[in-house]
């Protein structure tokens, strides 16, 4: 049986659908076969951030109202053998997504697939509540400022209570938490919130942490996910992530400011 990931945030604009593109082309890299589903009817962009959007010709809201079949709406990733991609809609209402057709394309995928992946929407409307619903685990996605993790936590209450786990009376879906846009130096000057006080707040364990990065926007213009720019501090950042979620001990990475020699200091630069 496959497990359901759901990537999801209380803000939008902090990341996610970079991460969903990274998280489950970095588990694919390491030989799981992986479906990244887009739940984002109506705002597609994981088709962007993939590279796959001129191969689009069916969605998941065609498969739901049997107007095409699973396999036909599935894109298989050209770089890395085990990974696919479900995209949504751009022209459908949210409305159109519902329980019992999501609950049978996941049955479907899990017949084939070791990780269900659900970019889900930021905040708590219909795509983003069905993304949630399904999930073994939870990765929670938010950038170390005050909206952020305040609309972070609201997303940790409706993932307790109204998941089909929690309906079920089964274990509670597991959550992790996924800092992103991380800049130590920024954090120093009190610009940006403690990784520490995170943490306190959410009290939810830390997946990992990915730093400001020029070559997230890089990635995502190029349609590549960002973990394939192997010598990026991101790449870097989101592959330990993939690690740790497979139970993996690795340290935190990135968290703490470079000390930069003379010309560092001269010349500055961000990184890579």
């Amino acid at each position: 049986m496959a497990q359901v990931v759901t990537v999801t945030s209380g803000k939008g604009g902090v990341g996610k659908t970079t991460s969903s593109a990274a998280f489950s082309t970095g588990l694919a890299q390491r030989g799981k076969k992986v479906v990244v589903i887009d739940f984002d009817v109506g705002l597609r962009n994981l088709d962007l951030i993939m590279g796959v959007e001129r191969r689009v010709v069916f969605d998941i809201v065609n498969v739901i109202q049997g107007e095409a079949r699973l396999n036909q709406a599935l894109i298989r990733d050209k770089r890395v053998e085990t990974l696919a991609i479900l995209p949504a809609s751009q022209t459908r209402d949210k409305d159109a997504l519902n329980k019992e057709g999501v609950a049978k394309i996941i049955e479907e995928l899990s017949k084939e697939f070791d990780y269900i992946i659900c970019d889900s929407p930021a905040g708590i409307e219909k795509g983003a509540l069905l993304a949630l619903y399904f999930a073994d685990s939870a990765i929670v996605v938010t950038n170390p400022e005050v909206s952020s993790v305040r609309d972070s936590d609201r997303i940790l209450g409706v993932i307790q209570s109204k998941s089909k786990r929690a309906e079920d009376n089964r274990e509670p879906v597991r959550e992790h938490l996924l800092v992103t846009r991380y800049d130590p130096i920024r954090v120093a000057k009190g610009e940006m919130l403690k990784l520490e006080d995170v943490q306190a707040i959410l009290a939810v364990p830390l997946l990992g942490v990915i730093p400001e990065s020029e070559a997230v926007l890089k990635a995502s213009n190029a349609g590549t996910p960002v973990i394939l720019d192997a010598e990026t501090s991101a790449a870097q950042a989101y592959a330990d992530a993939v690690s740790r979620f497979l139970g993996e001990d690795k340290p935190m990475r990135f968290v703490e400011a470079e000390k930069k020699g003379i010309f560092g200091r001269l010349f500055g630069g961000r990184a890579a």
